[in-house]
């Protein structure tokens, strides 16, 4: 589906977003391998979680779906309550499902096989392979490639102190999953502190976790569990998702915005870090506690933004965001250098390539990097024909931009958006009656 985009005289309103992709996805999965009925509250109901619900589906567990409550309860079967899966675990487009629970699989007393679609078997799998293979798990690449399809097969999981060369919280979620299983406590030291949903929400369950700065860097652990205990979950707003709305305020004139509930974990916050730095107004109100996530309500205003370097320890804490950071920066006065983000061109699509791009036929100066772009603020956007390469964060940021932008641009393959933020156009759309 092809989507046309108009520009915008303002923004104006009140609107929640989804909810976190990142913390749906860990709560069906130690739902999953815990004793009890966990019930979660604003889920994600995205095709991405639904994935990671469809694999579990197939190996024994039920769930109890309300769409119109946004929740699920999801009956838990202990951690050997699992059973062989008598077809392929299908993720998707889901590199979180595929990654994560390949650190479960891992522990099972049984072997499986997972798949994806197109994308995901595109996408690097070593980085979890190499640390899986550390503890004992016998886990291949069916072609070889070190991508999906995966084939893991039964094995006895030692417990290891892996240092990670990249700062991703797939790899480190993937590792204290199957940590769970081991027969001591597992570490992983990255340079950078990736986000932290799955060491906060292993606590909720019950499961011992550490998490600690050391001279090497920042260390999370797990100690191997027989039990984890059922729980309630509230998923907070999806901050990822947030952010297009941020910066649809930002950029539009006239615009006032609040968003409720928006999760700001500060392993994930980077972007109000660096919205603050380009000059953006955004007011953090009513502070509080979702369970073990910090929550809050955010207040957007139209702002003058200028060019900003976006680069190291922040990096991981923005990742997902980096697309639309580039649009705003396109709107911003001066030159905005994005740096230390190679991990941008190993995602549903390249985004270095793919952004740049889209930028670029919208009239914007950008010149991408092996790990970033430079782009030039300030030169007037024009509606163009955009390649969303089927990656939701290109069509949200592109559709953000057209916002701005003088005469039409059509977004292709739009309805991509349904990977994580299903109503984004709807709410977009109210925002501007």
């Amino acid at each position: 589906m092809n989507r046309r985009i108009h520009s915008a005289s303002h923004l104006r309103g009140e609107i929640s977003v989804p909810g976190d992709k990142s913390i749906s996805h860990r709560a069906i999965m130690l739902g999953a391998i815990a004793d009890g009925d966990t019930k979660i509250s604003n889920f994600l109901d995205s095709a991405d979680c639904l994935s990671t619900i469809s694999c579990f589906e197939a190996m024994g567990i039920s769930f109890e779906q309300d769409r119109k409550q946004n929740t699920v309860i999801v009956h838990g079967q202990g951690m050997h309550g699992l059973t062989a899966p008598s077809k392929v675990l299908y993720t998707g487009n889901s590199g979180t499902t595929t990654r994560l629970i390949s650190g479960i699989l891992a522990g099972q007393e049984f072997g499986s096989l997972l798949d994806g679609d197109a994308s995901i078997r595109k996408r690097p799998m070593k980085r979890i392979m190499d640390p899986l293979h550390k503890m004992g798990a016998k886990i291949r690449s069916v072609r070889g490639n070190d991508c999906a399809p995966l084939e893991i097969s039964p094995s006895v999981l030692h417990a290891v102190d892996y240092v990670s060369p990249v700062a991703s919280a797939q790899v480190k979620s993937c590792i204290l999953l199957a940590g769970l299983y081991a027969d001591g406590c597992t570490t992983v030291t990255e340079t950078a502190l990736s986000r932290d949903h799955t060491e906060r929400m292993l606590r909720g369950f019950g499961a011992e976790v550490t998490s600690q700065k050391t001279l090497s860097g920042w260390q999370a652990g797990v100690t191997p569990c027989s039990r984890l205990n059922a729980c309630d979950i509230t998923v907070p707003g999806d901050i990822s998702s947030a952010a297009y709305m941020i910066a649809a305020a930002l950029i539009v004139p006239g615009s006032e915005v609040l968003i409720r509930n928006v999760g700001i974990n500060p392993t994930r916050c980077g972007i109000l870090t660096a919205v603050r730095q380009m000059g953006g107004h955004v007011e953090i109100l009513n502070e509080r506690y979702a369970g073990t996530e910090p929550v809050a309500d955010l207040l957007v205003r139209t702002s003058t933004l200028h060019g900003v370097c976006i680069e190291g320890e922040q990096i991981p804490t923005l990742i997902d965001e980096i697309p639309i950071l580039a649009v705003l920066a396109a709107c911003a006065d001066g030159t905005t250098i994005i740096r230390d983000a190679k991990e941008l061109r190993v995602k549903e699509s390249d985004r270095i390539e793919t952004t740049s791009k889209a930028l670029r036929a919208m009239g914007v100066w950008v010149t991408p990097t092996h790990d970033g772009m430079v782009i030039e603020g300030g030169a007037p956007l024009h509606g163009a024909v955009i390649e969303s390469r089927k990656d939701h964060r290109i069509a949200m940021s592109m559709a953000v931009c057209a916002l701005a932008a003088s005469g039409p641009t059509t977004i292709k393959d739009a309805d991509c958006v349904g990977i994580s933020y299903p109503s984004f156009y709807s709410d977009l759309m109210q925002l501007s009656l």
